[in-house]
């Protein structure tokens, strides 16, 4: 019996492994070809798919989340500039939902290690001491991740290091992002359209 739950984590172990160089390699080759650095790019790259395009913009919002180097603003915009206002949200909705909670998991699991090797210490000093809050640090994330502004991929990693439990945590990011989402992604393709009349 032990045995097969050793078994079991190695392949869970070496899936998590596989993932996490699968993003990386994705990373490196998107911000080298330019596709997670400019709009424009990304578009070009989303069309192309054809009717694979969704789900392709999805995966690369979902990246932009676990590793939070490249510009969350870019795909919001281009979301909302590709697919339309509704279905947009909807892409960067379900999209930034699962990285969110992917987020949680990865931060679980590999604790503080991975957020220092993702974030400044600079940020980390910030906010640690919320920690120690426990219902006051819950009330402050709803609240960061319902409000735009607030880093909050940082905050989800940050999160996966208290107690708060993960049914909790879903809910928390399932009703308090779409507004977030709503407000930054229009706010974005607003400016980005202004920009691109002038």
């Amino acid at each position: 019996m032990e045995s097969k739950i050793n078994v079991s984590r190695n392949v869970v172990n070496l899936l998590s492994l596989l993932g996490l160089i699968a993003t990386v390699v994705l990373c490196v080759w998107g911000i080298s070809s330019g596709v997670f650095t400019s709009q424009e790019k990304l578009e070009s790259f989303v069309q192309a798919a054809g009717p694979w395009g969704p789900a392709l913009f999805m995966l690369l919002q979902t990246v932009q989340v676990i590793v939070p180097i490249i510009p969350g603003g870019i795909t919001n915009a281009a979301g909302v500039i590709l697919f339309g206002p509704l279905m947009g949200f909807v892409y960067n909705y379900i999209s930034i939902c699962t990285g969110s909670i992917l987020v949680f998991c990865i931060s679980r699991r590999y604790g503080m290690p991975v957020i220092r090797a993702l974030f400044r210490q600079k940020t980390i000093d910030k906010y640690i001491g919320w920690l120690d809050r426990g219902k006051a640090y819950e009330r402050f994330f709803a609240a960061a991740i319902f409000f735009p502004m607030a880093p909050d991929d940082f905050l989800c990693y940050l999160t996966g290091l208290t107690k708060m439990d993960f049914k909790k945590y879903v809910l928390i990011i399932l009703l308090c992002k779409p507004f977030s989402i709503f407000l930054y992604s229009m706010g974005l393709a607003a400016i980005s359209r202004f920009l691109l009349n002038i």
